[in-house]
């Protein structure tokens, strides 16, 4: 066996090595706040205000999937490892998980316990008086507004996060669209640090983390812009010094 085939053996196997082992480690792991949160509701290691506590852990881990997103391409810029865009999906969908988690305990916790229940109220009407309390709470308070736009935002990026949603809209629009995603993490970082008004050294580091990431993107897109010139003279089959030849004469 050549060479060459067992570096090909060597890859289909570290293919699988991602796909049926890293991967499904990498989902466990991920649900692990989520399972934390369930435990310390059954046991009793919430605060007196348990849906409070949900609330603030769902949003901070919302903001720190939306990081590990963002750093995937890093990573394997760096590292040379590819198959870390593998866990990019992943990491993207549990950001959304929490963040759907953070914004339905808040509706919970903050406007459906603030309704009021006469007699004979219907679900329909429950329903329709839940709505407009949130609509009116993410109009009045700008944190809330933020922070549901925050939410909105990551909608199509989860509803666009399969194979099927990529070739349907093709390769360039569907990076266009999941570009969202630097805008999402930086809502979060500001209804973050709008939320704990106090204490600003934690939704300061998630912004340096985030503004860090967005400047490394920034300088990768200049990087491959300088590049591209130079390949498409190579695809035309000329060189700098032909053309400077012909020039001279």
């Amino acid at each position: 066996m050549g060479r060459r085939a067992l570096r090909a053996k060597g890859l289909r196997l570290s293919d699988r090595a991602v796909r049926w082992v890293l991967k499904p480690l990498v989902f466990i792991a991920s649900l692990g706040p989520f399972a934390w949160l369930i435990w310390a509701g059954l046991t009793g290691n919430l605060s007196a205000n348990p849906l409070s506590d949900v609330t603030n852990e769902t949003g901070v881990w919302t903001l720190r999937f939306l990081c590990i997103t963002l750093a995937i391409t890093p990573l394997r810029k760096l590292t040379g490892w590819n198959a870390a865009i593998r866990f990019r999906r992943v990491a993207g969908l549990f950001a959304f998980f929490y963040g759907t988690l953070h914004f339905l305990t808040y509706v919970i916790a903050d406007r459906f316990a603030a309704l009021d229940f006469p007699d004979g109220m219907v679900a329909w009407t429950t329903v329709r008086n839940l709505a407009k309390s949130v609509g009116e709470d993410v109009y009045k308070r700008p944190f809330i507004t933020v922070g549901f736009t925050t939410w909105t935002s990551m909608v199509p990026l989860a509803l666009t996060s399969t194979s099927g949603m990529i070739r349907r809209l093709g390769g360039r629009r569907w990076n266009l669209l999941h570009r969202l995603v630097y805008l999402t993490a930086s809502l979060g970082v500001v209804h973050y640090w709008w939320l704990v008004k106090a204490d600003v050294s934690r939704p300061i580091a998630y912004g340096i983390v985030v503004g860090s990431l967005l400047a490394f993107r920034i300088w990768l897109a200049r990087a491959r812009a300088a590049v591209a010139p130079t390949r498409r003279l190579h695809t035309d089959g000329s060189s700098p010094k032909r053309e400077a030849v012909g020039r001279a004469k």
